[in-house]
């Protein structure tokens, strides 16, 4: 399953491998894609996953965040 996120405040790799860290500690999360610069996070989960559970773990790294549809 793949979930896509929009992320404000993603500035450059640093941000990038923040938010890489705090999503691959999510317990299911198997792999991110991170686009710098349209602030878009694709995440692969082996199993569902509450969309909350995604954002939670995004804002706990610094950064908003929201599901896109």
């Amino acid at each position: 399953m793949i979930i896509h996120l929009k992320v404000s405040g993603i500035h450059c790799g640093g941000c990038a491998n923040a938010i890489r860290a705090a999503l691959a500690a999510t317990p299911a999360v198997t792999s991110t894609s991170i686009d710098i610069a349209s602030g878009r996070v694709a995440v692969e989960t082996a199993t569902a996953i509450d969309d909350a559970t995604l954002i939670a773990a995004v804002e706990a790294a610094g950064y908003e965040a929201s599901v896109e549809r």
